[in-house]
């Protein structure tokens, strides 16, 4: 609808008023050292392990995933959701329609089988919604939201507690008990 490439949308909307400058859908040969890669084999279970190549353009910039990020740049993302859409001065996304996108979708007559959605949550439009306070197998706070990526990276919301929490890991094999464990640890922490 912009005209534009959805990193060029991302970039000029999202990624430069949050000053996310390490944040793109691929990046150059000079940060190769820098690049979190999983094993070639899960340590787990075995199996082989093939994500994308982060050095190339991919032929397609998915709206669902394949951005690459730093914890920073991850941090200021999550914070602007913390503050109800803004950071530093710039307003992303209005509060009322952040409250939108965070409330559940799909109300208590449809169930959804994932790990990312155990009971006591709810889907948003982009986010799973803590729904309940007690049901959900981890810690956490009624209208929390969250979501993670295919590797393992994941970032919760905690409007209740104002905290936000960022995991970067590159492990799809152990990604739902590590979620589930950090959240824990998180949570076990707070006073």
């Amino acid at each position: 609808m912009s005209g534009k490439s959805l990193s060029a949308f991302l970039t000029e909307r999202i990624l430069a008023p949050l000053q996310m400058a390490e944040t793109a859908f691929h990046t150059g040969e000079q940060n190769a050292g820098r690049l979190a890669e999983p094993f070639s084999t899960d340590p787990w279970n075995g199996e082989k392990v093939q994500l994308f190549n982060m050095l190339e353009k991919p032929v397609m910039e998915s709206g669902g995933g394949g951005l690459l990020s730093t914890t920073m740049d991850y941090a200021r993302f999550s914070q602007m959701l913390l503050n109800g859409g803004s950071l530093d001065g710039s307003r992303i996304i209005g509060r009322k329609t952040l409250e939108l996108m965070t409330s559940d979708h799909l109300g208590p007559t449809v169930k959804v089988e994932s790990p990312l959605m155990p009971a006591g949550h709810g889907f948003g439009l982009g986010f799973a919604v803590r729904t309940q306070a007690g049901m959900a197998p981890f810690t956490g706070s009624r209208g929390q939201f969250f979501w993670s990526g295919m590797a393992g990276t994941f970032f919760w919301i905690d409007p209740v507690e104002d905290l936000f929490a960022v995991f970067m890991m590159q492990g799809p094999g152990q990604r739902v008990y590590l979620r589930s464990m950090v959240r824990n640890l998180v949570y076990a922490a707070v006073d």
